[in-house]
């Protein structure tokens, strides 16, 4: 691929991540509108965000979708891959019972799995050397610019918002007029995965234009077995490639098991916990949203040039700040709501994801790059599913848990800076086969 187009393929492949930040937070915006239209538990919740694009359905495609990228392709996984997603987010959009939701829910977080390691690792591979990590970030912005844009249209569509209205006209025009408050509501959240089937279709277009990864290709000419138990067995037989899955896991999963949580939840949280209505919670999430995308802007004119175990500590520092307001202050005021919301929107932009993507796609040979990346999100989004659940209970049904649950988050997070001070390489500066070449010797 020529160097001059990496940008061009780098926003046409980041559209995944607006598409997966925004399935999850589409379904958080509106979580309790389905709640009320379905009559769902707590429990019911949870179970939704176990399968969701946030947790199981994501880990499962990942691991999936990892290794089909270093067999196929990544051009392979873009050219279908989408048509997966939209029909995921139909079923949600035609959703009329809780089998449906959930069905439609996991779908499309398989899709999501599929999609992540062949995007991340396409970006790094079409990527300039003193361009890889920009082009990670840009990724990354992507993902906070889909929760903000999401976030707002389910404000204007949302019951009360400027634009409900016409939601109304539509519902009644649908289902007719004898159709219950809870029903008419609920479809302020069906034109928000509307809209998120538009983005799909037109992301699944350009990416079907983008050539190959010019690394798969060289690797596909030399011959080199590339099924997909062959490379599982060549990822757990060599030393280097065990110990780095061991580190990026580990900083990956301490950190989403806190950040899964706050993506699929907050809202909610900020209506129990904080006592905010649906509107307010949504903007202030929305403003979140925000601040992550400018953070991650200022990040990306940084990252290839100043320290990335500096930028890792400063997100991290961030992060636990955030946790720190909710023991001291808590958020059932104005002040701890906000100090959080902001403190938590800069640490996204430095986010632990970020160096986890970068990290991930440069510290493997390209011939088991998305199948490694592809093993860790399995494991990773996985236990974060088993997590949202254990975290239900924890939280309770009106958020009396809350003070005990962010000791835990405090704790994960802490495991992540120490982890990642420790283990953070130095591949700034490097192509990927010289860090290759360095890692493994001349045989990958």
């Amino acid at each position: 691929m020529a160097k001059s187009s990496s940008l061009k393929s780098t926003i046409a492949v980041s559209l995944n991540n607006y598409l997966d930040a925004g399935a999850i937070v589409a379904g958080a915006s509106g979580l309790t509108l389905w709640q009320n239209y379905l009559n769902l538990t707590e429990v019911n919740l949870g179970w939704l965000n176990f399968i969701s694009a946030n947790c199981l359905g994501a880990a499962i495609g990942a691991i999936i979708g990892g290794f089909l990228a270093d067999k196929y392709g990544r051009k392979f996984i873009f050219t279908y891959n989408l048509l997966v997603y939209m029909t995921g987010v139909l079923l949600v959009m035609l959703s009329v019972n809780f089998p449906m939701l959930l069905a439609g829910f996991l779908i499309t977080g398989i899709s999501v799995g599929v999609g992540v390691p062949a995007s991340w690792t396409y970006i790094s591979e079409s990527s300039e050397i003193n361009n890889r990590g920009r082009n990670i970030c840009i990724s990354q912005m992507s993902w906070g610019v889909g929760p903000m844009i999401i976030l707002l249209l389910g404000m204007c569509f949302a019951p009360g918002g400027y634009l409900f209205g016409w939601v109304e006209s539509l519902a009644t025009a649908i289902g007719g007029a004898d159709m219950s408050v809870e029903a008419v509501n609920v479809f302020s959240s069906r034109i928000v995965f509307f809209s998120l089937f538009i983005v799909a279709f037109i992301a699944w277009n350009l990416q079907r234009q983008l050539q190959e990864s010019a690394e798969f290709e060289a690797n596909k000419a030399s011959g080199q077995k590339t099924g997909m138990l062959d490379n599982i067995k060549l990822l757990f037989t060599n030393n280097v490639a065990v110990k780095t899955v061991a580190f990026l896991a580990t900083i990956y999963l301490t950190w989403n098991l806190v950040a899964s949580v706050m993506g699929f939840f907050q809202p909610h949280i900020y209506e129990t916990a904080g006592g905010v209505s649906n509107e307010q919670a949504n903007w202030m999430n929305c403003i979140q949203w925000g601040i992550i995308v400018v953070t991650t802007l200022i990040a990306s004119q940084i990252v290839d040039k100043v320290s990335h175990k500096f930028i890792y500590i400063l997100g991290l520092l961030f992060a636990l700040s955030a946790w720190f307001v909710i023991v001291g202050i808590g958020v059932d005021g104005p002040a701890g709501l906000w100090a959080f919301a902001i403190l938590w929107g800069i640490e996204g932009g430095l986010s632990v994801q970020i160096f986890y993507a970068l990290w991930g796609s440069e510290l493997f040979p390209a011939k088991f790059r998305a199948g490694a990346q592809g093993l860790m999100f399995f494991l990773v989004r996985g236990l974060s599913a088993v997590w949202g659940l254990i975290f239900t209970f924890i939280y309770g049904e009106n958020g009396e848990g809350f003070t005990v649950a962010a000791y835990c988050m405090i704790a994960l997070l802490l495991i992540s800076l120490v982890v990642g001070v420790i283990g953070a390489p130095k591949t700034q500066g490097k192509s990927l086969e010289q860090i290759t070449k360095e890692r493994y010797g001349d045989n990958y």
